[in-house]
């Protein structure tokens, strides 16, 4: 588990800089955090950093799931209004993330289904002096490249 001072967009944008570098099809990466902790702001500089239109990206509360063409697909699912891992498969979530890099805002609430491939997870907060923070833990084996890539940035 890493921690990353998140005091302005281009912060924001060298951690998802970092992630850029090693996501890859069939990961999942599940972001949680309050209300403006800076969820979608994330994704947004992710999927420009894959490649994709970032001015494509919105938050999916209403409509709960996006997809956006980038170097591989990327599959973006808000899970705030879903009861649990059921109502994400009800989405064709799991057909959806194959081949893809699925991204699930306030994915604590649907954790189970964010099973069978690698898993990062950020938690993003605000920080109590501004800006925001987000605590990184990656999958398994991958902590060293991590931290070696965050330290490039």
């Amino acid at each position: 588990m890493s921690v990353h001072a998140l005091p302005d967009l281009p912060a924001t944008a060298r951690l998802a800089r970092g992630l850029a570098q090693l996501l890859v099809p069939d990961m999942a990466l599940a972001l949680d955090g309050p209300v403006g902790a800076g969820k979608t702001t994330l994704v947004r500089a992710l999927v420009a950093e894959l490649g994709g239109d970032a001015q494509q990206v919105a938050s999916p509360t209403y409509t709960l799931l996006h997809q956006y063409r980038a170097r591989c697909p990327i599959v973006h699912c808000d899970a705030y209004r879903l009861a649990d891992a059921a109502g994400l498969a009800a989405l064709g979530f799991d057909e959806l993330r194959e081949g893809a890099i699925a991204v699930v805002e306030w994915a604590e609430r649907v954790m189970p289904a964010l099973t069978g491939g690698p898993l990062w997870s950020i938690r993003l907060d605000h920080h109590p002096g501004g800006g925001r923070q987000a605590t990184v833990t990656t999958p398994p084996g991958l902590e060293g490249k991590w931290l070696h890539e965050m330290r490039e940035r």
